[in-house]
């Protein structure tokens, strides 16, 4: 039986995937979501965003769980629950994977524009994201895991303090005075009932990519050939979940207090949007910040997109292992890394034509790449909640008491919300 020690001297050897699910939940769910949560709502949907943080969690908590129990991602876990659930989960990855990176891209796309002062020229959007399509992929295929994990903890360290330090200066200049005559949004419209599930979907990111976490553990156990414990495991990952929830929140504050009430309203351009985000900031801070807040912003959606290029093309490449090959065929292709490349290039291509589509309409692409994440949340959360279980992992890694109860309550609110979303497509 394995003991489980809270600290020992390999604790740093344990830290990286939460981290990375830190950069990649940061992304479009806080500076493009919560934002225009802020901004258009005041504070009026900060309970979605509690509510989305704490009800996910402990779905996301149990792919690490699973992967530190057994030694195998989540998906491996999806394949003893019968090749049907392995086919259902594939079908979810290709359903979601072109628009979620579409819409990741796409964002990140407009920050890079914004930081080089091309946003006013369309010519160069798609330039610019087939662009940072070869550099994602390039930085994958040359790099692996091991950049990837060291650029996460360098950019995500940068953008937190940029956005604590913006955040407390808007707090000490307070809310802006709203423009004569201005009349708050109804919260219970058609309109903002499906905002707010768009903001749940990805809050603090989509469901599905708990896969993620197991996948990326597992990884960086290979990577430094350390097998950490347990609450080391969910040290690291509960580290990068509460930071994310957090930022949240802080972003949500600088949408209500430098935007709500305003007049202004949210640019449908990626570009145009990435400036409007950047001035929150530079607002606060002063102009001389411009330029350290457009790297920084672009520096996390950078990294965003680089995580969600991996997490993809991981997930793809070992659900149709495991369905279609033999596990000595398995270890071959995890090997020569062949099918992970291919997986790569067929995500970018579709989500390069997502994009095209798309690409005047950022906050379209955005609200239906998250409406689809959370409709197919409860699946993935009833899953993940029966993997954890006696029969799939140790007794000494079965989840407690209080979180057992949260994953019912969590299980129920996700339901309750995607039968709301379809009711309101009816």
């Amino acid at each position: 039986m394995r003991q489980n020690k809270f600290f020992s001297a390999n604790m740093l050897k344990a830290l990286g995937p939460g981290i990375l699910f830190a950069s990649t939940a940061i992304g479009v769910s806080h500076l493009v979501q919560s934002t225009r949560a802020g901004a258009e709502y005041g504070f009026a949907l900060v309970w979605a965003i509690v509510a989305a943080n704490v009800f996910k969690y402990p779905f996301f908590e149990y792919g690490s769980r699973y992967a530190n129990a057994t030694g195998t991602s989540i998906i491996d876990g999806y394949a003893k629950l019968g090749k049907w659930m392995l086919v259902l989960y594939l079908l979810v990855v290709l359903g979601s994977m072109f628009f979620v990176t579409a819409a990741v891209s796409f964002v990140t796309a407009g920050f890079l524009q914004n930081l080089l002062h091309i946003q006013f020229f369309p010519q160069y959007k798609l330039f610019t994201t087939f662009l940072l399509f070869v550099i994602c992929v390039g930085i994958l295929l040359w790099g692996k895991y091991q950049t990837l994990d060291k650029m996460i903890k360098v950019i995500g360290g940068v953008l937190l303090v940029s956005t604590l330090l913006a955040f407390v200066l808007t707090l000490w200049h307070g809310p802006i005075t709203p423009v004569a005559g201005f009349l708050p949004p109804s919260v219970w419209s058609d309109k903002s009932i499906l905002f707010i599930i768009a903001l749940m979907g990805w809050m603090p990111t989509a469901l599905d990519l708990s896969a993620w976490n197991s996948l990326w553990t597992i990884e960086r156990i290979k990577q430094t050939n350390y097998t950490p414990t347990l609450k080391e495991t969910l040290f690291d990952f509960n580290l990068g979940y509460w930071i994310s929830a957090i930022l949240s929140l802080c972003f949500v504050t600088l949408g209500a207090f430098l935007m709500y009430g305003s007049g202004i309203v949210l640019s449908d351009g990626a570009a145009a949007f990435a400036n409007q985000v950047v001035s929150l900031y530079t607002t606060t801070i002063g102009s001389w910040s411009y330029f350290i807040i457009s790297v920084s912003a672009f520096s996390i959606m950078f990294g965003t997109a680089i995580a969600v290029f991996d997490g993809y093309a991981r997930s793809l490449e070992r659900s149709v292992e495991l369905l279609f090959f033999k596990p000595e065929k398995q270890a071959f292709l995890l090997q020569n890394r062949r099918f992970y490349i291919i997986c790569l290039l067929v995500l970018a291509g579709g989500s390069f034509i997502i994009i095209a589509q798309f690409q005047q309409n950022l906050k379209g692409l955005v609200d239906l790449a998250t409406s689809i994440s959370f409709v197919i949340a409860p699946l993935i959360a009833v899953v993940n909640f029966i993997l954890v279980g006696k029969r799939f992992v140790p007794k000494w890694a079965v989840p407690p008491f209080w979180l057992r109860l949260l994953s019912y309550v969590g299980i129920v609110f996700l339901i309750g919300f995607s039968v709301v979303y379809i009711w309101e497509l009816l």
